[in-house]
């Protein structure tokens, strides 16, 4: 609405900026917002990958007047591309550190969807805070994000004193997603600059905290989304999920495939719905084939962390908001979890002594 007080605050705000041409912020043809919703404030900024460095400034300085606007729930100037380039895959490079106090960034990831990944993810999450760990997670799933659901959150994230925003706490864990920025219906129709944009903004302007674990749920693919992850940090290591089935399989490869290009140690493979246990009969139904993962896991000389059945419990679970390892962890399911992020502490752990030593070596 155009006589919105937080529009038109948010207009006066950006009024005072200029391009770095010398053009009114708002008179620039590349600029569009602002956009109030639900007092969201949304902006982009069209540009090329080759010009995007000379705007990182204005982008941050706009953003930063826009969330200090009263009312205001939270504000992301994006930068965007028209007409994207193909992102060259490379091992990222050495940046100040945007998560200080988070030992470990673990990403979750499938290379194709409809396996369980996100699942997977809240489940993990929670098995490393059984084991006794701080444990954060991000869903990093722009277009389907999944973990408000899994994790029954509802309402917005608060912003901190240090106008970063305050992760959402569920079952001693906290957690930052997209979907707690939007409303549930609202389709993320963005290009790959602006989903990369938004990804490097909940890493680097969520107050995470002190976390031993920061588990990223990955989005399916090979994209931009996974690039920005990549470079955006400093990952400790992937974690892929795949059911049994040949055509899972091949996706799962392309994820671990991506990984190892960019120098990300791979920490385990996890086969999911790896059976039905028939509630009737109680026998188990490989409806997907059988073993598939585990034999890849071999192949690839990665750590296989276990089978997840496809069970009525686990479904329940997830669709009431009350994970399996947080309604029954001394069930079933419950231990399973908890044992395979036990196994997944110990290959991370010992994959940080190696490239710690490793580094040592390289300085001697």
């Amino acid at each position: 609405m155009a006589d919105d007080p937080i529009l038109l605050a948010a207009r006066t705000a950006l009024s005072e900026f200029q391009m770095p041409d010398g053009t009114p912020f708002l008179d620039a043809s590349q600029v569009t917002g602002p956009v109030v919703s639900n007092g969201r404030i949304s902006v982009s900024i069209s540009t090329t990958a080759k010009a995007a460095a000379s705007l990182a400034d204005i982008r941050s300085k706009a953003e930063a007047a826009l969330r200090r606007i009263p009312g205001a729930q939270s504000a992301f100037v994006t930068l965007t591309n028209d007409a994207p380039e193909a992102p060259v895959l490379t091992a990222p490079q050495a940046a100040k550190p945007v998560l200080p106090d988070v030992r470990h960034v673990v990403a979750v990831a499938s290379g194709k969807g409809g396996v369980g990944k996100s699942t997977t993810a809240v489940n993990l999450a929670l098995g490393l805070r059984a084991n006794g760990l701080k444990v954060g997670i991000l869903d990093a799933d722009i277009h389907g994000p999944s973990i408000p659901t899994l994790l029954a959150l509802h309402g917005q994230p608060r912003m901190g004193k240090d106008r970063r925003l305050i992760p959402m706490q569920s079952n001693g864990i906290s957690a930052m997603s997209m979907g707690l920025m939007v409303d549930a219906e609202t389709a993320m129709v963005w290009r790959g600059p602006m989903v990369m944009s938004a990804i490097t903004q909940m890493l680097s302007d969520v107050d995470w905290g002190a976390l031993d674990v920061l588990i990223v749920d990955m989005p399916p693919g090979t994209g931009d989304a996974q690039l920005a992850i990549a470079q955006g940090t400093t990952l400790s290591g992937a974690v892929i999920v795949s059911t049994p089935q040949d055509l899972a399989l091949i996706d799962a490869r392309r994820g671990i495939a991506m990984f190892q290009k960019v120098d990300v140690p791979i920490l385990g493979l996890i086969e999911n719905m790896a059976h039905f246990t028939c509630t009737e009969c109680g026998k188990e139904h490989a409806l997907f084939g059988t073993g598939g993962a585990k034999a890849e896991a071999e192949r690839l000389s990665v750590t296989f962390l276990g089978a997840v059945p496809l069970t009525m419990d686990l479904r329940a679970a997830s669709d009431s908001g009350q994970p399996i390892v947080a309604r029954d962890p001394e069930g079933p399911l419950g231990r399973l979890y908890i044992d395979m992020a036990r196994a997944l502490w110990a290959n991370l752990t010992a994959s940080s002594m190696t490239t710690q030593t490793h580094k040592k070596l390289q300085g001697a």
